[in-house]
């Protein structure tokens, strides 16, 4: 991976501050996921050789709801190239629902529409706070052709909960750089159309429902 990752304190901080919150249950300290954690879990992503760059770090239970916290590390993505899906998604364009099955796509059905990959979250919103490199993020929109995750899947078990990939259109593109902060509500669509080089970023995810694994932990951080 190319270029240092990031030596910011300030996150440490911002992910401490809001699981402190006194809701009922709560964790009674702070939650502190270190620099090196962080490295750890992107480390241990490159040596298992995990096709998903989505590597949830922990979820914690907040009493009425949980949040999830993840980093993510893409590689470089030219203009012309394969789709690239936002949130847990592999940057594979989706194909829709089988027939005979259509219980697993979403969206409307658009046979002819071409576009960049994307996803939706059904019931989690995420915050991305950028840490390294740059990219273009498109948001908004609807996705068509889509198709949803499995019950089974990392994306709907540990991710991001139930959750719809399909084609992006009408989407809105910024570009996004290190320091840079987007709030993705749950229910938009979201994803990259283009990374120079590579765009590394942790995803903060208020889990509502409670869809997401309870009191996951990352293997590269158990003890």
């Amino acid at each position: 991976m190319r270029g240092s990752l990031f030596s910011l304190p300030a996150i440490a901080f911002l992910l401490a501050s809001c699981c402190v919150t006194g809701f009922a249950q709560a964790p009674n300290d702070g939650v502190y996921i270190s620099n090196e954690d962080i490295k750890a879990v992107l480390q241990r992503a490159i040596e298992t050789k995990r096709v998903s760059p989505d590597n949830a770090i922990r979820v914690i239970d907040m009493g009425v709801y949980q949040l999830g916290v993840a980093v993510i590390h893409r590689g470089a993505l030219g203009v012309n190239s394969a789709p690239n899906a936002g949130g847990g998604g592999n940057g594979n364009t989706a194909q829709p629902a089988p027939p005979g099955n259509p219980s697993t796509a979403c969206g409307d059905q658009r046979p002819d529409a071409t576009g960049p990959n994307g996803i939706l979250h059904d019931f989690t919103a995420e915050s991305y706070v950028v840490i390294s490199g740059s990219a273009t993020l498109i948001t908004g929109g609807s996705i068509v052709n889509g198709k949803r995750s499995a019950p089974d899947n990392d994306v709907t078990t540990t991710l991001n909960g139930p959750s719809c990939s399909g084609t992006m259109v009408g989407y809105t593109s910024r570009e996004i750089k290190p320091g840079d902060v987007i709030i993705i509500p749950e229910g938009v669509p979201h994803g990259f159309s283009a990374i120079p080089d590579q765009v590394t970023y942790l995803s903060i995810r208020p889990d509502l429902k409670k869809v997401l694994q309870h009191g996951y932990v990352n293997p590269a951080l158990r003890k």
